[in-house]
């Protein structure tokens, strides 16, 4: 069986058709519609139709608070796709397109991918941090994804890190823990103008060169990341945190979070490194699929909504 699967972003919309093992038959890009919904639903649904006959239907992920069940997006999301919160994203998709549609928060979906097929399959307690222009991920408790109440468990964009700061928006995860924070730390370092060009590949070239500036950078904002994973681990007792976006294909960030953990959080415990020895260390491991968790978490959850027994 083969899905059209969409991962949805604020710029791009990422598209594949996928089978049941997770192969690509076809896969591109194009970009985000900002203007209406109309447009939105178009776009995907002119991917679609060429396909229609080869496909069992669509899998969707996509940024924003997600009523998987109903197809809704309650809330959150890019600010360019702003059109579709409060709408029957799925059901509307599904009505153009004459086919099963089903729809899933982003990080959601890469948390999903990788409990049922990647590096946290079998865990109980676990986290996945997916890190780009926010945070966003999932919280696995007692082998199962949590949703909450209104579908916003996992979004740590909205996590603050100082009490003392409360009102100081640059006191949250979305701003110290993101690929944006860490890309705008490192320009603020070598004293580049705010709109300098950078992206991740520049930096890590630069990291992995052994540059003093660039290591700095990155060293602190391990310690952010490692913060909050420290935080979410006395919560759950994680076993496991895995680590995604497209900077978790560096094997230098993966190594500086469990170094930093080892030598500031644990070692460097306000308490004492005793007491924090006492807790469980969770082990940091990059995603299995990367980049590519959200779409494979969106064929397996649709796998999971029409096929259970797959």
């Amino acid at each position: 069986m083969k899905v059209m699967v969409f991962d949805v972003g604020g710029t791009e919309i990422k598209y594949s058709v996928m089978d049941d093992t997770m192969n690509y038959y076809e896969s591109g890009s194009v970009p985000t519609p900002s203007d209406s919904q109309e447009h939105f639903l178009e776009t995907m649904a002119e991917i679609y139709r060429p396909h229609r006959d080869e496909v069992d239907g669509i899998a969707l992920s996509l940024p924003g608070f997600i009523d998987a069940e109903h197809g809704v997006v309650k809330g959150g999301g890019a600010p360019s796709i702003v059109y579709n919160i409060g709408t029957p994203v799925g059901p509307r998709l599904a009505e153009k397109c004459g086919c099963k549609v089903w729809i899933e928060n982003d990080g959601k979906a890469a948390a999903i991918a990788e409990l049922q097929r990647g590096v946290l399959k079998g865990c109980s307690n676990a986290a996945v941090f997916i890190i780009g222009t926010g945070v966003g991920g999932g919280l696995i408790v007692n082998g199962q994804l949590v949703r909450g109440r209104d579908f916003t468990a996992g979004e740590y964009s909205f996590m603050n890190t100082n009490a003392d700061e409360w009102n100081n928006g640059r006191k949250t995860m979305a701003c110290q823990c993101s690929t944006t924070a860490l890309l705008d730390a490192y320009r603020e370092r070598k004293g580049l103008p705010a709109d300098a060009p950078m992206n991740g590949r520049i930096f890590f070239d630069a990291a992995n060169a052994g540059e003093p500036e660039a290591l700095e950078v990155l060293e602190k904002f391990c310690f952010a990341v490692d913060v909050q994973i420290y935080n979410l681990s006395v919560l759950l007792n994680l076993e496991k945190v895995a680590i995604g976006g497209g900077i978790s294909s560096q094997p230098l960030l993966i190594e500086t979070l469990d170094r930093v953990y080892e030598e500031q959080i644990l070692k460097g415990h306000p308490f004492s490194e005793e007491q924090a020895r006492s807790l469980a260390h969770p082990e940091i491991v990059a995603c299995a699929f990367h980049n590519k968790s959200n779409q494979i978490g969106a064929l397996v959850s649709y796998q999971n909504a029409f096929y259970p027994q797959k």
